[in-house]
């Protein structure tokens, strides 16, 4: 099936933007903290990294179940076909949502984002008031936000992520959209070629099933010396307000979800119109 005009211009816009993203290239602080990262790795036993890696994918998939089933998931559903009723009244369950076109599923997925950035932006402030708890639960709320992020997005296009491979897909698309930039691509690619040519029942999953590793650990790394920061920010306030740890807090988590979220969709909008392409 051939692409419409603007089908083939969203396509373009999706090259050129891959272009750009993979080849921007790394600050001399990126790449300091990357030595500094490759050689504290290298010192753990590597069965200690495998402990290590284990939990994590553990906690990720459990935490991605919670979301899953949570009411709040539930009602972003029904949003999502609502407002995906607005263009076509068909509209019954997510799978239909490959039935919009191009424009109405990107502006669809758009409100989704904005959302999600604003909770990020919230949640970094809350966390940037420095009081224990609330830093305590920074990483797990990071992690999580920017997870439901990508399944909204995948609903958004069509992929029920209560399917196992959908699921599995919606984990590696996050795991790809959290390593740093110059790790992505090898990711992306090979991501691509998982949902392209590798698909199988949507109620099966064949492929790998690990999802931490440590390229990946860098990125919750960097989330724990934000974490530091904020602690040593929360004594300076002004009229009793932290306002130096709630700008800091508010403003990295909006900058690491609205990465996540350009990456994800950016994927998501390149498999609809691959699928598309290809008349499935």
């Amino acid at each position: 099936m051939a692409w419409t005009e603007r089908e083939q211009k969203k396509l373009d816009a999706i090259k050129q933007w891959e272009q750009e993203h993979f080849t921007q290239n790394a600050t001399d602080l990126q790449r300091t903290f990357q030595k500094w990262y490759d050689y504290k790795i290298n010192q753990l036993e590597p069965t200690t990294k495998n402990r290590v890696y284990s939990v994590i994918d553990s906690a990720l998939f459990h935490t991605h179940s919670f979301i899953q089933n949570s009411q709040s998931q539930v009602d972003a559903s029904h949003r999502l076909l609502t407002e995906a009723r607005l263009f076509n009244p068909a509209i019954e369950k997510i799978q239909d949502m490959k039935e919009l076109t191009i424009d109405q599923l990107s502006y669809i997925a758009d409100q989704q984002i904005a959302r999600q950035r604003m909770v990020s932006f919230a949640q970094g402030g809350l966390a940037g008031t420095g009081s224990l708890l609330l830093l305590g639960l920074d990483l797990p709320a990071v992690l999580a936000i920017n997870l439901r992020t990508v399944q909204l997005i995948a609903m958004t296009y069509g992929y029920p992520v209560n399917y196992p491979s959908e699921m599995m897909i919606a984990l590696k698309v996050f795991h790809m959209a959290t390593l740093p930039k110059g790790m992505q691509e090898k990711a992306w690619v090979s991501l691509e070629e998982e949902v392209n040519y590798n698909q199988a029942h949507p109620y099966f999953y064949e492929g790998p099933e690990e999802i931490a590793d440590a390229k990946w650990i860098q990125g919750p790394l960097k989330q724990v010396v934000k974490g530091t920061v904020l602690m040593m920010l929360r004594k300076k306030i002004i009229q009793g307000i932290p306002l130096f740890g709630i700008a800091i807090g508010a403003g990295v988590n909006y900058r690491f979800t609205r990465s996540v979220s350009e990456t994800a969709h950016h994927f998501y909008q390149k498999r609809f119109l691959s699928e598309l392409e290809r008349g499935e």
